[in-house]
C-alpha cells in the first residue's frame, strides 16, 4: 500500500486539499484494479503502461476535478486495453457504480473512433469522417467529464510522444491534435491544455522551425529579462501606493502562438512586439478595473487596442481586461488584468467550475449547448471543414437592441445574427438594422454593433441565396437542414427514380442493386449507413447515376472512357487560308464550330482559343494569326465542351436521363449540398448550335436553375 498511499499523497498536493476518507478509499480501489489490469503491459518508453494512466490522473487532478474524474482517468484505458483479460464495461460499473464506468465508456468509445486514421484516409469521404467527430462531440454533451479526461490522456500521449518509433503515426497523432483536440480545448477554455498540445503538436509537425523559434526566443527573453523586470517593478509599486492587493507577473507567448502570428501576418520574429506581456491578478471584478486605472496612469493606453472581455466574456466563458501601453521607452506592452476566479478559469476553463465546488451545475449552460450543438447544428455540417471552421473561428461581439451580448464568427452577418437570437427568427429573417440604420444581408458586422432583426411571420423559411451571406458554419448548418428536411421526400423519391432508371440500364431488380457487394462496399467507403441514407443522397446528388454505374459495371465504363470520336480528315480550323495545318485546341476555353476564334503562336505550335478567352487579351498582336472554321458543322460530335449546370437535387432523375443519351465524357457533383446539385460535366458536340439545342433541352427540365458553358 506505500505505493498507493504516495499516489494519493500527491493528489492531495495538486489539489491543494486533504481528501476525505471515501475519497482515499475510492482511488485506492481504482489504482490497485488499473495495476493489476494492466500488468505485462509496457508503453514505447519501456515504461510498465500503469505509469500512463497515473500520469493521467494526475494531470486530471491538475485541472482540479473531482475525486470521481481522477479515478476514471486512472481505468480509462482497462477495457480497451485489457478486454481480452476479461475486463468489461459492466465490470467497472459493477466495481466503481455507473457514473464512473460512464466516463470510461465515454473515453473508450472516443478511442475507438480512431479518429487520426479517419483524418488521414483519403478514400474516406468527408461525410463518415465528419460521422466520426459527431460521434465525439455527443460523448461530450453526455458527461463533460469524458471529454476533459481524454484531453488529459491526449496530453500525456503528446508529452511521449518521442519515444514513438515510427514517424508516420508521430505525425498523425500531431496532425490530429493540432485539429481537433486542441480547438476542442479552447472552445471548452481550457488554455493551458490547448497551449501545451499546440506547442507540442508544433514541434513534432515542424521540428526545424520549432528549434528555430525556441533559440530565437531564449535569446531575446536573455535581452528582455532586465527590461520587463523594470515594468513588473514599476506596476507592483503603482499598485502599492493605491492599496490595490494585486499580484503582477511575466507572461511569454507560447511557441505556436508566435509562428502562427508570423505565417498569417507575413511578420519576421524581430517584428512580433508582444513576445513578453504582464498579467496581473487581483482579488476581485471591482479591483480588476482599479488596477486598469493604474495601468493607464503611468503609460499611455493605445488607442483601439482595449478589450473588456469582463463585460463582454467570450463564447467560451473567458474573462479578462486587455489592453495595450506604449511605456516611457516608446515600447508597446500588453497587459491583462485578472481577478484569481477569472484567472483560474481562464486556465482551465470549464474544469475550473469543480475547484469552485460549483460541480456539474455550473456547466450546465455549457453541456446544454454542447447538446444543441449535436442536434441542431453538426447535424446540418456538410463537410469536415466546416466543422474545423466551426471549432476554430476568432470572434466578434455585437448586441441585440436590449444591450444583450452575442458571440459571432469574424466576418458575420446579419443573418448570421438572426440565427444566434433563435433558429425561427432565422428562418424568417426579413431584414435588419444596424446601429439604427437599414443594412444589405451581407454586411459584415463589428464589434460593438447593436443589431435589430426584421421578422416577417409569414415567411415560408429560408432562401437558398442566404447561404452565399452566411460567414458562421452554424447558420449554414441549419439553413442546409431546413431544406433537408422540407425535401426529404421529394429526394427520397428522386432516389428511387435513379435507381429505377439504373435497374433498367443494368437489367437488374432495385434490391438486386442494393444487395450487391460492389455497392455494398461503396457504400462502407462513403460513410452510408443504409440503403435509405443511399437513396436519399442519390436523390440530393451528393451521390450520382454514374457514381453506381461505374460500381457496377468499372470495366465498361473505363471502355467508355477510352472511346474517343473518330479522327477529322484534316484539321478543323484554317489558318490564314491555309488549310491541313496542324493545331491545338485550347482547353482553357474549348471553342467550338460557331464560335469566333484567334489562332496564337507559342513553343507547341498554334494555339486556337475564342476571341473572348481572358488568356488571349494579354498577348500581343504578332504573335496571334488569322484563323476560320473549316467546318460549317460534322457529322459526328467531336469537339469536348464543359457545361456547368444549377438544379434541385430533384431534378437528377430527369437530367440523367436527358444526358444519358448524350455522349458524356465526364460527370461529376463539383459541390454536393442538400439544397442545390451543381454538376459539372464534359460532353462532346458538333458545333455551337448543337450546343445551343442541348442547353435548351436541359434547361427545359423544371427546377433547373441555371446552366451555363464554362
Amino acid at each position: 500500500m506505500a505505493v498507493v498511499s504516495d499516489f494519493v499523497k500527491e493528489i492531495e498536493g495538486i489539489l491543494e486539499r486533504r481528501l476525505s476518507e471515501e475519497e482515499v478509499e475510492l482511488l485506492t480501489r481504482a489504482y490497485d484494479y488499473a495495476r493489476v489490469a494492466h500488468e505485462g503491459q509496457f508503453r514505447d518508453s519501456g515504461d510498465e503502461f500503469f505509469t500512463h494512466v497515473a500520469e493521467v490522473a494526475k494531470i486530471v487532478a491538475g485541472l482540479k476535478l473531482d475525486t470521481i474524474s481522477i479515478a476514471a482517468a486512472l481505468l480509462h484505458d482497462v477495457v480497451e486495453d485489457c478486454g481480452d483479460k476479461g475486463y468489461t464495461p459492466q465490470g467497472i460499473e459493477e466495481e466503481f457504480g455507473p457514473e464512473i464506468a460512464r466516463i470510461v465508456d465515454g473515453v473508450s468509445k472516443i478511442s475507438e473512433l480512431k479518429i487520426e486514421d479517419k483524418i488521414e484516409d483519403e478514400s474516406l469521404s468527408s461525410y463518415m469522417k465528419l460521422a466520426t467527430l459527431q460521434k465525439m462531440i455527443l460523448a461530450m454533451a453526455s458527461d463533460i467529464r469524458v471529454i476533459l479526461v481524454k484531453l488529459c490522456d491526449r496530453l500525456h500521449n503528446m508529452r511521449t510522444l518521442h519515444y514513438v518509433k515510427d514517424p508516420e503515426k508521430i505525425q498523425k497523432k500531431a496532425r490530429e491534435t493540432l485539429k481537433i483536440y486542441a480547438p476542442i480545448a479552447h472552445k471548452l477554455g481550457i488554455h493551458r491544455i490547448m497551449w501545451e498540445l499546440e506547442d507540442l503538436s508544433f514541434k513534432f509537425l515542424y521540428p526545424h522551425e520549432y528549434r528555430l523559434l525556441k533559440s530565437l526566443v531564449s535569446r531575446k527573453l536573455e535581452e528582455r529579462m532586465e527590461i520587463t523586470e523594470h515594468y513588473k517593478e514599476a506596476l507592483e509599486g503603482a499598485m502599492r501606493e493605491k492599496g490595490i492587493r494585486a499580484t503582477v507577473n511575466g507572461r511569454v507567448k507560447h511557441f505556436y502562438s508566435i509562428w502562427k502570428k508570423m505565417t498569417e501576418k507575413q511578420r519576421s520574429f524581430d517584428e512580433i512586439y508582444d513576445l513578453i506581456a504582464l498579467r496581473v491578478i487581483t482579488r476581485d471584478e471591482a479591483s480588476c478595473y482599479n488596477a486598469l486605472g493604474v495601468v493607464h496612469s503611468i503609460w499611455s493606453p493605445v488607442p483601439g487596442r482595449f478589450k473588456d472581455y469582463i463585460a463582454v466574456p467570450k463564447s467560451n466563458g473567458y474573462k479578462s481586461l486587455h489592453t495595450t501601453v506604449i511605456t516611457e521607452r516608446g515600447e508597446y506592452l500588453e497587459i491583462q488584468i485578472r481577478s484569481k476566479k477569472m484567472h483560474e478559469e481562464a486556465e482551465y476553463g470549464l474544469a475550473a467550475h469543480w475547484a469552485y465546488k460549483d460541480g456539474l451545475t455550473a456547466g450546465n449552460k455549457w453541456i446544454a449547448r454542447l447538446v444543441e450543438w449535436q442536434n441542431d447544428v453538426i447535424s446540418g455540417l456538410s463537410y469536415l471543414k466546416d466543422l474545423e471552421t466551426e471549432l476554430q473561428m476568432d470572434e466578434v461581439f455585437v448586441f441585440t437592441p436590449k444591450g444583450e451580448p452575442r458571440h459571432l464568427p469574424k466576418g458575420s452577418t446579419p443573418i448570421d445574427f438572426a440565427y444566434t437570437i433563435h433558429t425561427e427568427v432565422g428562418h424568417h429573417f426579413a431584414g435588419a438594422k444596424v446601429n439604427g440604420r437599414l443594412v444589405p444581408i451581407d454586411y459584415e458586422l463589428q464589434t460593438g454593433d447593436v443589431v435589430e432583426i426584421i421578422v416577417n411571420k409569414n415567411s415560408p423559411g429560408p432562401s437558398l441565396d442566404w447561404l452565399k451571406h452566411a460567414r458562421s458554419p452554424r447558420t449554414r448548418a441549419k439553413i442546409r437542414k431546413f431544406f433537408k428536411e422540407k425535401y426529404h421526400q421529394e429526394l427520397v423519391e428522386q432516389g428511387k427514380e435513379i435507381l429505377r432508371r439504373l435497374s433498367k440500364r443494368k437489367n437488374m431488380a432495385v434490391d438486386e442493386i442494393l444487395n450487391d457487394e460492389k455497392i455494398k462496399a461503396f457504400m462502407v467507403r462513403n460513410g452510408i449507413g443504409s440503403t435509405d441514407d443511399l437513396i436519399v443522397r442519390l436523390g440530393e446528388g451528393s451521390i450520382t447515376y454514374f457514381d453506381l454505374l461505374r460500381v457496377l459495371d468499372p470495366i465498361q465504363e473505363r471502355k467508355r472512357k477510352r472511346r474517343s470520336p473518330k479522327a477529322l480528315k484534316h484539321s478543323p480550323v484554317v489558318v490564314e487560308g491555309l488549310v491541313g495545318i496542324d493545331v491545338i485546341i485550347a482547353k482553357c476555353c474549348n471553342p467550338i464550330p460557331g464560335d469566333r476564334i484567334v489562332g496564337v503562336v507559342n513553343r507547341r505550335g498554334i494555339t486556337i482559343h475564342k476571341t473572348t478567352c481572358k488568356n488571349v487579351k494579354k498577348i500581343s498582336s504578332d504573335r496571334t494569326v488569322d484563323v476560320t472554321w473549316a467546318y460549317e458543322a460534322l457529322d459526328e460530335p467531336y469537339f469536348p465542351t464543359v457545361l456547368m449546370i444549377e438544379a434541385r437535387p430533384g431534378t437528377l432523375a430527369q437530367i440523367v436521363d436527358y444526358l444519358e443519351r448524350m455522349n458524356i465524357e465526364k460527370l461529376e457533383v463539383e459541390k454536393k449540398d442538400p439544397n442545390i446539385a451543381f454538376l459539372k460535366l464534359q460532353i462532346l458536340v458538333r458545333d455551337a448550335s448543337h450546343l445551343e439545342e442541348i442547353m435548351n433541352n436541359v434547361k427545359s427540365v423544371p427546377g433547373v436553375e441555371r446552366i451555363r458553358r464554362k
